[in-house]
């Protein structure tokens, strides 16, 4: 099975190193694209992005955080067999509202406004605060600004119909863990799969997100 992991706003592809080396030594194929480009895109053209980089087949497309926005795109651009969401925002599809419509439901307060590729301190209280402190300099290693206005203002289109898999982190300090849940259940139709971790459990418990990922994508 190949998997394409999409990187979130906050950090660069080698943040999934650690679960593209246990999924491909489980005997799967794993891609962390890049989204960040020159100028700034519209989501289609970060799907299209994406599938350059990818080339074909169809994947299991995984997004991590703010890039939950161009998730539905991406994986319609490849034809993908199902989406993950970890710690990922889910678009209002029924409502067509924004992740800056909706930035106070969806994040927590103290996180608003916290730049933490500027600030490695910020960084390691809210994303990698249950990171060994080997991980954590490994994590602070692959910090990066990915934060096109696309992200914060594209309205949801309707719902892709290819299955989802929601995994929320119970310990996150960015998004709000009941938020996720409601959202997986009420946007997705699915019941989230939580995981104790914070906001990045690729880095902090990859053996289990690999886990998941193998096992119910």
């Amino acid at each position: 099975m190949d998997f394409v992991l999409v990187h979130g706003t906050t950090q660069s592809p080698a943040s999934w190193d650690r679960v593209a080396k246990l999924l491909t030594t489980a005997g799967h194929r794993a891609i962390a694209v890049d989204l960040l480009t020159p100028v700034d895109l519209p989501v289609e053209g970060y799907a299209q992005h994406v599938r350059e980089q990818y080339g074909g087949g169809r994947p299991v497309v995984v997004a991590h955080s703010g890039s939950g926005v161009l998730l539905p795109a991406i994986a319609e651009a490849l034809d993908a067999r199902a989406m993950v969401w970890v710690a990922a925002y889910i678009p209002d599809f029924a409502g067509g509202r924004s992740l800056r419509d909706e930035a106070r439901d969806v994040l927590e307060p103290d996180w608003i406004g916290v730049d933490p590729a500027a600030d490695p301190a910020k960084a390691s209280e809210f994303l990698f605060h249950d990171c060994d402190p080997e991980t954590e300099r490994q994590a602070l290693d692959s910090l990066r600004s990915f934060n096109p206005a696309v992200l914060a203002t594209h309205p949801a289109g309707p719902a892709p119909e290819i299955p989802s898999t929601v995994i929320v982190p119970t310990r996150d300090r960015t998004l709000r863990p009941e938020w996720l849940r409601r959202a997986a259940r009420e946007r997705l139709g699915v019941t989230a799969i939580e995981i104790d971790s914070g906001h990045c459990p690729h880095l902090s418990r990859p053996a289990e997100l690999a886990a998941i990922l193998t096992r119910r994508a």
